[in-house]
């Protein structure tokens, strides 16, 4: 029987606590210890797991796209130097032993440095380099590595070379070979812990990976892997873990903890299933999880089986946190059982990058830097992301105007060459700008921060509106008249940033007045009313035309063509052909936000 999700959240004995600092364990960690209760001396052990998770390539506490030194909001740092310096602090205090070091996916995409190695550089060439995050890991000492979603975006080639580097396994019970329904990848990593005076310690680490990978990178999977859920992977998976010997079992998830998927309906797998893996899955003492790029340290989720509660915890994405799971195991009637299970977070910025690091990737981040840095136009006018969420900005103009040239060059020739180009485009960054001046890559790269590429799909009139209505959606009901502040306009539902799309070539209006599926106004093609028969070649990133974000009738809609290019290399192309960057060749006002008719700004 389905998991009803709201009885779910309803009933799970779930608890978050906030983030704490791990101090040293109480019970010692390099022994078998005597308890003075009972009449029998009792032998305990004490492991620690540390963990991190949705690294996307970042080694250094350093961004590309400006430059500089990273830094947010809240003084955070981030990078796999930093935390090699926590990593080996943590075995320092707790005996290196007695320690588990994991990750929960998404390295090897998210960052110039990543792009590079990937594609300008690649580790796939022969004689190629080794992988930047492979170098880092091997040396930090990584035990194993879940699949991410984000393993995949550069095809399965540059995937199993980047395994093929790594001096750990790549884990994904739930990655099948489409032929065979075989693992595709290493389903668990088995390690042995000595005990003085006491039998060892097995520790097992189940590998996990993300559904929607059938939907994201389709065109590199499809036919070739599978993905089913993470439930039913862990149901046939643990068991035989704990019949292998496995006195710990941990599970290291790519998958968030809240139910939800964004997908829809389009698998029948869920996305972010951490949580319903602890609830419904006997025999998992702890999981990492992964993929949601949130901070928890600590949730608690009660097995509605057995009644043990199971302790999960999520670091902070870009290496800004390290999981700490601190488990004390008890040896009773002839083997070892976990007593207790305590999480909690140590933070990145409280110390510096590990030197052995930083020597070690220091010329490959230099090279990377110069690549972005270099000059390839001129813009007339500074564009910005600002405000992109609500209201038509020609900086995204010229994503879509790039989009809707690269497929009508695509298409040149074919029986759908003189149909109308229409293309999406999403204010994916709150702060990207393209000054004035000088345009480098590294201006350009910030615009497009994902390595989508580019699909055309067919869709008509009728199938478009409903696109734009699904999209008006991310806007906050506002009654007109009533104030407006725009940090409280969007994200509607929590749905984000990168699922709001522009659709240009049209002209609408948002009326956010009214309520969701029924704000689209004034909707025209070439002056007159839009025919809902018309049909339109729909340029869209690989993500939307795939069904990320659940947006209506593209996901099924005929595909006329496709590339492997990504959009931001695109974007760069079509700068540095122009030579010169000026809004007035492809910025329009082609939409704007109403209440009952009266423009919102």
């Amino acid at each position: 029987m389905p998991l009803n999700r709201r009885k779910f959240l309803k009933k799970s004995a779930v608890t978050g606590a906030g983030v704490a600092f791990a101090g040293a364990v109480s019970a010692p960690a390099a022994q078998a210890a005597e308890s003075k209760k009972g009449p029998k001396p009792v032998k305990r052990y004490a492991l620690t797991v540390m963990g991190t998770t949705d690294l996307h390539g970042n080694i250094f506490n350093w961004d590309y796209f400006k430059d500089a030194e990273y830094s947010d909001a809240k003084g955070n740092a981030k990078g796999l130097a930093r935390v090699a310096t926590l990593v080996e602090q943590v075995r320092a205090e707790k005996g290196r032993a007695n320690t588990l070091l994991i990750d929960a996916g998404d390295t090897i995409q998210g960052t110039p440095l990543t792009y590079y190695y990937a594609k300008v550089d690649p580790i796939t060439a022969p004689g190629g380099p080794v992988h930047p995050m492979a170098q880092a890991m091997n040396a930090i000492g990584y035990d194993a590595v879940a699949l991410g979603n984000h393993e995949f975006n550069y095809g399965i080639e540059t995937l199993r070379k980047f395994e093929e580097q790594c001096d750990f396994p790549l884990l994904g019970a739930n990655a099948l070979d489409a032929k065979t329904l075989k693992p595709a990848f290493p389903p668990f990593f088995m390690k042995t812990f000595r005990v003085k005076g006491a039998p060892p310690v097995k520790v097992a680490v189940l590998g996990l990976t993300n559904p929607g990978i059938a939907i994201w990178d389709k065109a590199y999977v499809q036919g070739k892997m599978t993905f089913p859920g993470l439930e039913e992977q862990a149901a046939k998976w643990v068991p035989k873990l704990r019949s292998m010997g496995a006195d710990v079992v941990i599970v290291s998830a790519h998958s968030g903890s809240s139910g939800t998927s964004s997908y829809g309906d389009q698998l029948p797998y869920i996305e972010n299933s951490a949580a319903l893996v602890a609830q419904q899955v006997p025999g998992i003492d702890a999981i990492l999880v992964g993929h949601a790029h949130t901070e928890i340290a600590e949730l608690k989720v009660t097995n509605e089986r057995t009644g043990k509660t199971v302790v999960l915890s999520e670091p902070l994405c870009y290496a800004q946190r390290l999981s700490l799971f601190d488990i004390e195991l008890v040896f009773r009637k002839g083997c070892w059982s976990v007593e207790s299970v305590a999480a909690s977070v140590r933070d990145s910025k409280t110390v510096a990058d590990d030197p052995k690091i930083a020597r070690l990737l220091q010329d490959e981040h230099d090279i990377v830097v110069e690549y972005v840095n270099q000059v390839v136009g001129t813009a007339t006018a500074t564009l910005t992301t600002v405000e992109a969420r609500y209201k038509d900005a020609p900086i995204i103009d010229l994503i879509t105007r790039v989009q809707e040239d690269v497929v009508r060059a695509g298409l040149a020739g074919t029986e759908y060459a003189a149909l109308p180009v229409i293309a999406q485009a999403s204010p994916f960054s709150r702060t990207s700008a393209i000054p004035a001046g000088e345009v480098t890559i590294r201006d350009l790269s910030s615009l497009y921060v994902y390595d989508n590429t580019l699909v055309a799909k067919l869709l008509t009139g009728a199938q478009v509106k409903a696109y734009l209505e699904y999209s008006a959606e991310y806007f906050v009901q506002t009654a007109a008249g009533a104030a407006v502040d725009v940090e409280k306009l969007t994200n509607a539902g929590g749905r984000p940033d990168y699922n709001y799309d522009y659709v240009s070539g049209l002209s609408y209006d948002i009326d956010i007045a009214q309520p969701a599926g029924s704000r689209i106004r004034n909707l025209t093609y070439g002056g007159a009313a839009l025919d809902e028969a018309q049909r339109f070649v729909f340029a869209v990133n690989n993500y939307r035309a795939n069904g990320g974000g659940a947006f209506p009738h593209v996901a099924s809609a005929q595909e006329l063509w496709s590339e492997s290019t990504e959009i931001r290399t695109r974007i760069a192309e079509w700068v540095t052909a122009k030579g010169v960057l000026d809004p007035a060749e492809f910025a329009s006002v082609d939409w704007k936000l109403t209440r009952d008719g009266v423009p919102v700004f």
